[in-house]
């Protein structure tokens, strides 16, 4: 995941701000949050600035995706060429569920909130789709998760590799 934030970094930092980089890099699948810190932490965005914008990046996707992904994902699946993609992401999506299943608020909230590769919000998101859990119960489960993500990846970031890096 570092690598990508620097890639992203270093490519869209040549033609947009900082806080708009970090803000786009927060809303990326995969990268997220998380990625966003990091890069901020590497722009040396200050971290009162660099939270508020990663947390909206990162929650403006979510209403979304709880919304739309199923019926985006039944259109997907009419087109031979993203049938299987859309078959495998379902199938990666569920095999994660588990935890939320079995705790449904918090164990979304502690799936999206617990920084490990595959969790966050838009995985979160879609295994609620899919789940079809309520739609007010989701979205505030994330929003606790995001909470969560953000404590934990501000120390990591401006902790841990603030003292290496900077």
């Amino acid at each position: 995941m570092e690598s990508l934030v620097v890639w992203f970094t270093a490519t869209l930092g040549q033609y947009i701000s900082r806080e708009l980089v970090i803000f786009i890099i927060s809303m990326i699948p995969i990268l997220e949050l998380r990625g966003g810190l990091i890069a901020a932490s590497l722009l040396q965005v200050p971290i009162t600035t660099a939270i508020p914008i990663c947390i909206i990046g990162n929650i403006i996707p979510i209403p979304f995706i709880l919304l739309f992904i199923k019926q985006v994902f039944k259109w997907l699946k009419k087109v031979k060429l993203f049938r299987g993609i859309i078959e495998r992401l379902e199938k990666r999506a569920m095999g994660k569920s588990d935890a939320i299943k079995k705790g449904e608020f918090w164990g979304l909230a502690l799936f999206v909130g617990i920084p490990l590769p595959g969790t966050g919000a838009w995985t979160g998101s879609l295994i609620a789709a899919l789940l079809e859990i309520d739609i007010k119960k989701a979205v505030l489960a994330e929003l606790v998760g995001v909470a969560i993500a953000t404590i934990i990846m501000s120390i990591v970031s401006y902790g841990l590799l603030g003292a290496i890096v900077g």
